[in-house]
């Protein structure tokens, strides 16, 4: 049969009516099966961003990297989840504001779902004002977009060693902190305000209005209005103008420049 022996099996061999079974196929096999595992051992990156350009320059620098891949995309905190789920990443990278969602309670769910799977935080939002409350919600690093391209890559592998990053101006505020004895978030007059309600103190404490504080939190206006009363309550605030000078004082005295 000339027409069959001239037509290779998927294990390459020409014998008539091989069925790829022969030995040749199972060492094919054997040897896909080991650059498979040399693939699987790369550290799985899922990267979750409302804009499509990051997400591509930040994959760009992962996939260049021998021991690292990026294995799926999303731009919102639902779908998100369902990739971790899917997927099983080894290593989350969130942006704090999402499509029609907060990256802060992605990590909050992160963390009661999956308290093993670390989190890097790659945002344009202040670090002074977000570092802290990414890290009670569960990240462990956060790098500022104007800095990640450079920095991204290191700071996957310190996160993914169990080690916490932030930038050498944070670490440093971080530590005259320490130094010079400024009371921390545990002492200071903030404390019995929840994570959501210092998020939008600290805000008002930078000078945004509330339309601005909703749109940057992803809220209405209306729930704004509710913290802000929530926050005059509990630090005994009289006024819009009292609670607004105790934000900027706070957030002064906090954060000095």
């Amino acid at each position: 049969m000339p027409a069959l022996e001239r037509l290779a099996a998927p294990c390459g061999c020409r014998k008539a009516l091989c069925s790829g079974l022969c030995g040749k196929w199972t060492e094919t096999n054997m040897a896909q099966a080991k650059l498979n595992q040399v693939k699987d051992s790369r550290k799985r990156v899922l990267l979750v961003d409302d804009h499509a350009v990051v997400r591509y320059g930040i994959a760009q620098l992962i996939n260049q990297q021998s021991d690292l891949v990026v294995c799926g995309e999303e731009e919102d905190a639902a779908h998100a989840l369902g990739a971790i789920a899917r997927l099983k990443p080894d290593l989350v990278i969130a942006d704090i504001s999402l499509k029609d969602s907060s990256g802060l309670d992605l990590m909050r769910n992160i963390k009661a779902q999956y308290p093993w799977l670390p989190v890097l935080v790659v945002s344009a939002h202040d670090e002074t004002v977000y570092a802290e409350i990414a890290f009670r919600a569960g990240a462990l690093g956060y790098l500022m977009k104007a800095e990640a391209l450079p920095k991204v890559v290191a700071a996957i592998r310190r996160v993914l060693s169990g080690n916490v990053y932030v930038s050498d101006a944070l670490a440093s505020r971080m530590l005259q902190r320490q130094v010079h004895g400024h009371t921390d978030i545990e002492q200071s007059p903030v404390k019995g305000l929840s994570d959501r309600e210092l998020e939008v103190f600290q805000l008002i404490g930078k000078w945004k209005k509330t339309k601005e504080i909703a749109q940057e939190l992803h809220l209405s206006i209306k729930t704004i209005e509710y913290y802000r009363e929530q926050i005059k309550q509990k630090l005994e605030l009289r006024s819009a103008v009292e609670l607004t000078q105790h934000a900027t004082c706070w957030v002064q005295r906090e954060n000095p420049t």
